[in-house]
């Protein structure tokens, strides 16, 4: 509702229902037209310590965090479903780069993500596809406010004291996300855009 313009469409889509992706891709494809970009956005955060992890725990969140981000480019490869040329964005986090206690199950899932993207980005120049990450830090939004109820005020100030340039907006994500997806980034494939503050 808050797009300019008109011909936006919504549809929903189980990310953990992995297997269905490719397929539920094909259908919106067949609905509203070929694709241009793809952005896997979506991620679960786990703030727990190691001990307290379980195998479920890692089972989901690398089902959604990675596996659904892969099911997702194997759909939008797909003749009818890619336009022609096409850019995938992914995003990771700097977790996936630096990581921090507590948060050993999300730094390796978007570190996952990382490394996926630098072979994917190989495979699928090829067919014409652009394949690259976006690492935020703490971006007010979302998760981030979870991650705020999670932790103390003083580790909370910790980690907003981490940003010089104090903590990032969701629009500072969609505008590295933009360049991406767009032709100025035309030569850019397999790499991740730190946005950091």
């Amino acid at each position: 509702a808050g797009l300019e313009g008109t011909g936006h469409e919504i549809a929903e889509c189980d990310l953990s229902a992995v297997d269905a992706i490719p397929g539920w891709m094909r259908e919106f494809a067949q609905r509203c037209g070929p694709l241009d970009g793809l952005v896997h956005s979506a991620g679960l955060l786990t703030v727990k310590p190691l001990r307290m992890q379980s195998a479920n725990d890692w089972e989901i969140a690398m089902r959604v965090n990675v596996s659904a981000g892969a099911a997702l480019a194997k759909g939008f490869r797909k003749k009818g479903v890619i336009a022609g040329a096409g850019s995938i964005v992914y995003l990771t986090s700097v977790m996936g780069l630096t990581g921090q206690p507590g948060q050993v199950l999300y730094s390796a899932t978007k570190g996952a993500l990382v490394a996926m993207v630098r072979s994917m980005a190989l495979e699928l120049a090829r067919e014409n596809i652009r394949v690259n990450c976006v690492a935020p830090a703490v971006v007010m939004a979302g998760m981030s406010e979870h991650l705020q109820q999670s932790v103390s005020p003083e580790q909370f100030a910790q980690i907003t004291a981490m940003h010089p340039l104090g903590l990032g907006k969701a629009e500072d994500v969609a505008h590295a996300v933009a360049f991406l997806l767009g032709g100025a980034a035309r030569w850019i494939t397999g790499t991740t855009l730190v946005v950091d503050g």
